[in-house]
This record gives structure tokens, C-alpha cells and sequence, in this order.
């Protein structure tokens, strides 16, 4: 790897785009929260990640979970935590392996993922919609690029 002062650092090519994804990521998380609060739903979005990932499943791993919502594992267990305490989840052990947890559903976050869901992706759809199919097409297949350079 080259050495780069801080002047060589500052004029890389990619700067530019490093800066305009973070500010995406920052603009997204800003209009996702705020959907939630419109929503008086009560949830904030990692626990609101965690009630659409688990959705109409049976109940997923911790780790599952993590994975798909990119929650590391000790903020999860606090969500997780929160979730169950508001009565929207439960969690078992797996038999036979007790480091294994389970998290699913209970009936009110069913019904809490039945009314939420739709309504947040409307919120968001509003947005979306702004872009036509190809661009969006084009957004995915640049992002996904761009994840697995890492």
C-alpha cells in the first residue's frame, strides 16, 4: 500500500463518492426514523428492523438476525431486550444449545408488523417512486459493487 500525506489523502478519486454515500446513508436513516415517528409507532428503527426481519417467520436466530439487520450482537440484545419488554417478542433457548437464542413474533408484534410494515414501505415508497426502474436498477447493482469491494 502507498504512503499518502495527508494532501495526496485529501485529493484520492474516490473521496467524492465516499462522501456522497455517507451523506445517502445519513439522508436515508434521518427519513427512515422519521417515518417511525410519523407513524406513532412507538419503535425505533433498529427495533422496527428487527420487527420487519422477523416478520411472518416462525422466529430466527440472534445471529440470523444480526446478519440481516447488520445490528451488532450486543446493541440486538439491548433491541431485543426493549422489543420483549414491550411485549412484541419473545425468546427461547435452543434445545440442546444454549447458546443459541430464538426470537419471534408474539401475536401483538404480528399484528404490530401487519400494521407497521405496509405503512413504513408506503412511506418510503413515496421517495423511491422519485426514480425510474432503471435507475434504481443501477443503484443496486453499484452498491452491491461496492460491497464487495469490502
Amino acid at each position: 500500500m502507498a504512503k499518502l500525506s495527508a494532501k495526496s489523502a485529501s485529493e484520492q478519486s474516490f473521496i467524492p463518492l465516499m462522501q456522497e454515500l455517507a451523506g445517502a446513508y445519513q439522508a436515508f436513516s434521518l427519513y427512515d426514523a422519521e417515518g417511525l415517528r410519523k407513524s406513532g409507532s412507538d419503535l425505533t428503527p433498529s427495533q422496527a428492523r428487527v420487527i420487519f426481519t422477523l416478520g411472518d417467520s416462525e422466529g430466527m436466530t440472534c445471529k440470523d438476525i444480526g446478519d440481516i439487520t447488520l445490528i451488532t450482537k450486543g446493541t440486538l440484545t439491548g433491541v431485543v431486550d426493549r422489543l420483549e419488554e414491550k411485549g412484541l417478542v419473545e425468546r427461547w433457548s435452543v434445545e440442546g444449545d444454549g447458546r443459541k437464542t430464538i426470537v419471534a413474533l408474539t401475536r401483538r408484534g404480528k399484528r404490530a408488523y401487519q400494521q407497521e410494515f405496509p405503512r413504513h414501505i408506503g412511506f418510503l415508497k413515496e421517495k423511491f417512486d422519485r426514480l425510474s426502474a432503471s435507475d434504481r436498477n443501477q443503484a443496486v447493482a453499484l452498491l452491491e459493487k461496492i460491497k464487495d469491494l469490502f
